[in-house]
């Protein structure tokens, strides 16, 4: 049976930095949260001018994975337990903040000195409490290494973890996390089938869908049931979408700046601990 819309999202524009706005559909003043998936940051296209200096000073992260998307340009990538690396368009990585990690993101040196478009997306997504004190850990994927599912003349869609169409995302989650980025050509329709019991998100990066017949427009972000499983999706126009599934984490949650914990308590030790250098350091 066709999945039903509960909530179609609207990204609306936050400044999480003094030089960076994002769109964030998740959380919403209408929904907050579908554990394990906690907060979705949508920058750009974002035109940079030769000469540009733009970054995200190194900060803190404890129990989660931030998870990014490169859909344009080209980012850099940077982590106190000693992670240093370029993800280029289409490319995606998933750094498991754990215990405690200081992270430094941006465009890189070569885009900022060249000029040209960035654009990602930024997916957090949460782990049980069992896992939150874990080391942290981080994997990356190039374009070449998501297999392609579902496929069909005007359809480019590409598994970046989980399993789906009978194959298997390069990236690993440690609660079941299906992942899919991709194209779809005005005029294609695509049928999916997701997990029931599961949380499954799909959010609109550009063009215009039919989703169970209901149209939806770029930058919002469509919440399901998590009864059933048919999706039907045909591009009215030529359309990205992220697509999102996971087996629900059922536990308390809470969130405040850069942590996901379960207690306000942990949140509160988790700034102290980053107050006296728990967190380790990091070179800017």
């Amino acid at each position: 049976m066709k999945k039903k819309i509960k909530h179609i999202l609207l990204g609306r524009e936050k400044q999480i930095t003094r030089e960076e706005v994002v769109r964030q559909p998740l959380p919403h003043m209408d929904f907050r949260f579908a554990n394990p998936f906690i907060v979705l940051h949508h920058l750009g296209p974002k035109q940079i001018e030769p000469g540009q200096a733009l970054r995200i000073h190194p900060h803190p992260h404890r129990g989660f994975a931030p998870v990014t998307f490169m859909l344009q340009g080209e980012g850099y990538h940077k982590d106190s337990a000693g992670h240093d690396e370029t993800v280029k368009a289409g490319d995606a990585q998933w750094m498991f903040a754990g215990k405690g990690i200081l992270h430094s993101e941006g465009p890189t040196q070569e885009l900022l000195t060249r000029g040209g478009v960035q654009e990602l997306l930024q997916l957090w997504v949460n782990v049980p409490a069992a896992n939150k004190f874990d080391e942290p850990s981080y994997q990356s994927a190039t374009k070449e290494q998501q297999p392609f599912v579902l496929e069909q003349g005007g359809v480019s869609l590409r598994l970046v973890s989980g399993h789906f169409d009978g194959k298997t995302g390069p990236l690993q989650s440690i609660t079941p996390v299906i992942s899919i980025v991709g194209e779809i050509a005005k005029g294609k329709t695509v049928q999916m089938a997701a997990t029931p019991g599961y949380w499954t998100l799909l959010y609109i990066v550009k063009g215009s869908l039919s989703v169970n017949l209901e149209t939806v427009d770029q930058f919002n972000l469509v919440v399901f049931e998590q009864d059933n499983e048919e999706i039907i999706l045909t591009a009215e126009e030529d359309t990205q979408i992220l697509f999102l599934s996971a087996e629900p984490i059922n536990e308390p949650i809470a969130a405040k700046d850069n942590f996901v914990m379960n207690t306000a308590e942990e949140i509160e030790q988790a700034m102290a601990d980053y107050k006296v250098g728990v967190f380790g350091s990091l070179a800017f």
